[in-house]
């Protein structure tokens, strides 16, 4: 049975997020948007390790009340094991602590197993954000759930 632990964004923990970041995306965040994130003031990151390894790693920004998922990606080898669900669920029972009480997030239109995830965590799109990616002008969905307590 494998460990799985959730953790606080380090620094040393940046060069696997990366290798992560550029198999997730075709359109990568920045090793300095990653620093960023170390003391981001209102954000809450973390990294989630699987018998030790990284697998995974997602942030959300606090804005008020609203808890703005920035980023979630799992190393596709971890993929479907209930990772991103159990991290979306530490990030948000994490938002709600410091106030947030909704939360939003945009997801690659076509990718339609974080959509059935957002879902199923109570998420629903409201608005369509057209040719919203820079690297292939896919649409983006932007997700709603209004009422994170629930």
């Amino acid at each position: 049975m494998a460990i799985v632990r959730l953790e606080a964004l380090s620094s040393d923990a940046i060069p696997a997020i990366l290798e992560i970041e550029r198999d997730a995306n075709t359109a990568p965040w920045s090793e300095q948007a990653f620093v960023n994130e170390l003391d981001h003031p209102h954000g809450i990151f973390l990294v989630v390790r699987v018998d030790g390894e990284i697998a995974g790693y997602g942030g959300v920004w606090i804005v008020v009340d609203e808890a703005h998922i920035t980023t979630i990606a799992i190393r596709p080898e971890n993929r479907r094991q209930g990772l991103a669900r159990k991290l979306m669920n530490e990030l948000l029972t994490r938002a709600q602590k410091q106030g947030a009480t909704c939360s939003t997030l945009e997801v690659r239109a076509g990718n339609e197993a974080a959509v059935k995830l957002y879902e199923s965590l109570g998420y629903r799109t409201i608005a369509t954000r057209r040719a919203y990616y820079p690297d292939n002008r896919e649409d983006a969905l932007v997700m709603w759930n209004y009422d994170l307590a629930a």
